[in-house]
């Protein structure tokens, strides 16, 4: 297959996936009720307005908040299309529509796609809802034709180098270059990404310390060059690394929506910066004026004649001129501002963003590539002279809502296409997280053992009250318990009560042998309906032990996180040896790598042998020492 017919290929598999996620939405949207929607998680209802204001260019914003189901999980994240929605008397329903900014608990902040605040958004009853994002779809398609039809320049050679056509180059000077806070292979990959002239990849496992390799890259680099442009798949991706990069003193400036909205954060996003320059608050007196301006024009006159006609037509004159002269202003503040920042943050559908349409950059950086279409990948790299890839395909992998698109290669990364395809590859080869023999299975596994652990951790365990030390490995087995697997009708999602049972049980007794000790405490499972019941008992069920430092959530929303201990519930427990999605092994290596000092898997030995990678799990607890049974905890 030609390189031409690898890209049309994907091109036809992007479409097919659109064509899923938008029928996906209709069957979520338009099939539903209100009151169905809401348990689905995909519509708040209702709401009130909480306060609305104007954001960059244009475009206002609107807070709104929940008045009921609070604290409920919910599908909505930063940056996803919504439609906010009202309900007059009579049935009849208007919405405008707008992009998240941020979720903070039962608060959203919305970037209103119009350029006014709709008036009924102050009566009848509000409610938002997801709405099918085709503008990213659209920026995928558009990036993957650029690459398509790249021809002698800088794009159409990156292409040829990603995809194997031909090699990529390294600048030949020797040099001793050593960072002292990075160990042999972090240097490596440090100076490998300073010497490349096309494409460098950084394969970082689990705790070897990707990111803080990858911001001491980027110190190196900002000798010599900026801005660099540092991209990641998802929000919480984006803002973890401008927190980083804050940390490091560099002048970051984060595009696009947020996840997370700590003062920390805000500091460093566009709007956060254009707040603390003196120049922008003239630029909001023009707005305020202009928009005054144009209400005195929409009034209504009771005698209205050539003098009144006239005078609106000024007042209306006046306002555009006034919001051309603010808008000119900000513009030219906006590109003060990244023209001196050291780093711009964006997601990869965020590079496409009006500040930025128009630049392009000496280096370009994807983290967490591995979690990355190929398609949004090729958004960023459209602007790069040169293109650094960090992320590990053995964690977790994009989603793909097609089953045939994933059958034909649409869940392959851009990544793992060029970790095959080049010569030059870094491997972060020290681990700094987790016990050696916590580590263990997974370097098996995924990483052909070429992993080692640091001595600041190869060893460290639990100390309990008695002075005995935790093992840092346990699988309890409940085989033959008869802790059979549950589905939940509505959300075609599995749970396990009684293994729940065992798990609060061994935790309890845990927390107990601990003492007054501080450790973190995370519990994971593959299945969101097993995370809701845990979430809704968890508190009660420990309320004896207050300060206990416990989060629940699934296995994706520990990405990136660890643990002193981690609890992983399974869940799957049938005659059948049927598990789903637990065959998905690399979301497994992200749930069993989150531990420091103690992992505890609980699940049925008799439904998961029947896969060769659960079974090897098992021979390796055996071997360890590490196998219990439930049994015991009953």
């Amino acid at each position: 297959m030609t390189i031409h017919e690898e890209l049309n290929q994907v091109l036809k598999l992007l479409k097919q996936e659109k064509e899923e996620e938008s029928k996906q939405f209709d069957l979520l949207l338009k099939e539903l009720s209100i009151h169905q929607r809401v348990q689905r998680g995909a519509c708040w209802y209702p709401i009130q307005l909480d306060s609305t204001g104007w954001s960059l260019g244009e475009h206002p914003f609107i807070i709104i908040e929940k008045t009921k189901q609070l604290d409920k999980p919910h599908k909505f994240r930063a940056g996803q299309v919504v439609s906010i929605f009202s309900e007059k008397q009579g049935g009849e329903e208007i919405e405008e529509k707008g992009v998240i900014y941020y979720i903070k608990k039962n608060k959203m902040k919305i970037i209103l796609y119009g350029t006014q605040i709709p008036k009924w958004l102050s009566g009848g009853k509000l409610g938002i809802q997801l709405n099918f994002d085709e503008k990213s779809y659209k920026e995928m398609e558009r990036a993957v034709v650029n690459v398509i039809s790249a021809k002698n320049n800088r794009l159409a050679e990156l292409r040829d180098i990603l995809l194997g056509k031909i090699p990529a180059s390294f600048n030949s000077e020797k040099s001793n270059f050593e960072l002292p806070n990075l160990n042999k292979s972090q240097n490596k990959a440090v100076y490998n990404i300073l010497s490349a002239e096309d494409v460098a990849l950084i394969h970082g496992p689990p705790g070897t310390g990707k990111t803080t390799t990858l911001v001491a890259a980027i110190e190196q680099l900002i000798k010599r060059e900026s801005p660099i442009l540092v991209c990641a798949p998802s929000n919480s991706a984006t803002d973890l690394l401008t927190y980083k990069l804050a940390e490091a003193d560099l002048n970051v400036v984060r595009i696009g929506n947020v996840s997370r909205v700590e003062d920390d954060l805000l500091i460093h996003t566009m709007e956060g910066v254009l707040q603390s320059i003196p120049e922008m608050q003239e630029v909001k007196k023009m707005k305020i004026e202009s928009e005054k301006l144009r209400r005195n024009a929409q009034k209504f006159k009771r005698k209205f004649g050539h003098k009144e006609r006239q005078e609106r037509q000024e007042n209306y004159k006046e306002a555009k001129e006034l919001m051309s002269q603010a808008r000119m202003l900000e513009d030219y503040i906006i590109t003060k501002v990244l023209n001196e920042a050291d780093v711009i943050c964006s997601t990869l559908v965020g590079a496409v963003s009006k500040y930025i349409e128009k630049m392009t950059f000496k280096t370009v950086i994807i983290d967490e590539a591995a979690q990355a279409l190929e398609p949004a990948t090729w958004i960023p790299i459209c602007k790069a002279k040169k293109v650094i890839f960090a992320g590990d395909p053995f964690q977790l992998p994009p989603t793909v809502k097609n089953i045939d698109a994933a059958k034909n290669g649409f869940n392959v990364t851009l990544l793992e296409k060029s970790l095959l395809r080049l010569q030059e590859i870094n491997l972060l080869d020290t681990q700094y997280r987790m016990h050696n023999t916590i580590m263990g299975f997974s370097n098996l596994q995924f990483y052909n053992n070429q992993l080692k652990s640091d001595d600041s951790v190869s060893k460290w365990q639990l100390t309990l009250v008695d002075g005995s030390s935790s093992s840092p490995l346990e699988f309890i087995d409940t085989a033959g318990c008869s802790f059979e697997e549950k589905i939940n009708p509505e959300s075609q999602s599995f749970f396990n009560p009684e293994e729940y049972y065992i798990l609060r049980q061994h935790l309890d007794n845990l927390l107990v042998t601990l003492g007054e000790q501080n450790i973190s405490i995370g519990i994971i499972s593959p299945y969101r309906e097993q995370v809701i019941a845990i979430q809704d008992a968890i508190l009660k069920d420990l309320d004896h032990f207050p300060n206990a430092d416990i989060e629940v959530n699934t296995i994706d929303a520990f990405q990136g996180q660890e643990r002193d201990v981690i609890y992983i519930s399974m869940v799957r427990s049938n005659d059948n040896g049927e598990i789903g999605f637990l065959k998905d092994t690399r979301r497994m290596n992200v749930a069993m790598t989150r531990a420091k000092k103690k992992l505890v898997i609980i699940g049925d030995s008799a439904t998961l042998a029947s896969d060769k990678f659960y079974a090897d799990f098992l021979d390796y607890c055996d071997e360890n020492g590490a196998y219990g049974s439930a049994w015991d905890w009953q």
